[in-house]
């Protein structure tokens, strides 16, 4: 009698990261440096990348860079990675022409978030998810994350989205593993950390994967971490956990995610440039220097 899989379906893959938007010097896009680093997280253990995400300054991109980011990862690729594609704008008109763009430029699916500053109501969150949905024919991932956007994803928004047969996951950083797991268990959508200190508890509960950003760095301790869960492994998960908290807290307690990402990147080598886009401004020399201290005594520079 064959064996029946219990591992969850992973649409949108196992580990991705939240990809940082690299820029040049004078603050211009960088589509060599992008490719060249999407490429080298899929070596180091990617099976996703999410482009233009908080990560990637979706906020200060535009639509011709979102797509052009788009269209060249997705190239250089070739079909090694899901590749997905932030749709996220408080103005839905704005982010359903971003969810089109992204199909058009060759996205596998669409990551959209309630809208930021605005703060509608759940059925004005509700008609916005649909609406970007609807948009396109991609398979759609939700993000939920309060503490950005001020706006709680509640639970019967989520039953009603649920229903879409498009809308297949969920990115959550709310910090409720108990409630993910039982709105997984609910909705049978797919949950997906979006929180690098709860990986593994997230994964122990049963979620398909990781959207990350330190993943930056420790991509192939994250997939170490997924393939010790998928292998009913847990103490040797809990053990790869621990050794990767000193980068977390490095990447994500010491400063802006995406400032310190590109920092780490531009420290290990990878990036020649960690220039941001106000109004997102570099680390401090403080905060480089832990961040390098970190990253040598974790043997990643």
């Amino acid at each position: 009698m064959s064996e029946i899989s219990t591992l969850p379906a992973r649409v949108f893959g196992s580990v991705s990261v939240a990809m940082v938007t690299p820029f040049h010097e004078d603050g211009s896009l960088d589509i060599d440096s992008a490719v060249h680093l999407a490429d080298h997280l899929v070596n180091e253990g990617c099976d996703s990348i999410l482009l233009s995400g908080t990560t990637g300054e979706s906020p200060t991109t535009h639509q011709p860079e979102k797509d052009d980011l788009v269209r060249e990862v997705k190239a250089a690729l070739k079909g090694r990675a899901f590749v997905l594609a932030g749709a996220g704008s408080n103005d839905t008109a704005h982010a359903v022409r971003i969810a089109q763009g992204a199909q058009e430029a060759g996205a596998d699916g669409l990551l959209v978030v309630a809208p930021y500053y605005n703060r509608p109501s759940q059925e004005g969150v509700y008609q916005h998810i649909l609406a970007i949905t609807e948009a396109s024919d991609l398979p759609v991932m939700i993000y939920d994350i309060p503490g950005r956007t001020g706006v709680t994803l509640e639970f019967d928004t989520l039953r009603r989205l649920s229903d879409h047969p498009r809308i297949l996951a969920v990115k959550d950083a709310t910090g409720d593993v108990a409630g993910g797991f039982v709105k997984m268990a609910e909705t049978g959508l797919e949950y997906y950390s979006g929180d690098d200190g709860l990986n593994f508890a997230w994964l122990a509960h049963g979620a398909s994967g990781v959207i990350s950003v330190a993943g930056h760095v420790i991509a192939s301790q994250l997939r170490a971490l997924v393939s010790a869960v998928d292998a009913g492994d847990l103490p040797t998960a809990r053990a790869e956990a621990v050794k990767q908290l000193p980068v977390i807290d490095a990447i994500m307690g010491g400063g802006q995610g995406a400032v310190m990402a590109k920092e780490a990147l531009k420290l290990t080598g990878v990036l020649p440039s960690a220039t941001l886009r106000l109004p997102l401004v570099g680390a401090s020399k403080s905060q480089l220097a832990d961040l390098a201290d970190t990253l040598r005594e974790q043997g990643l520079m």
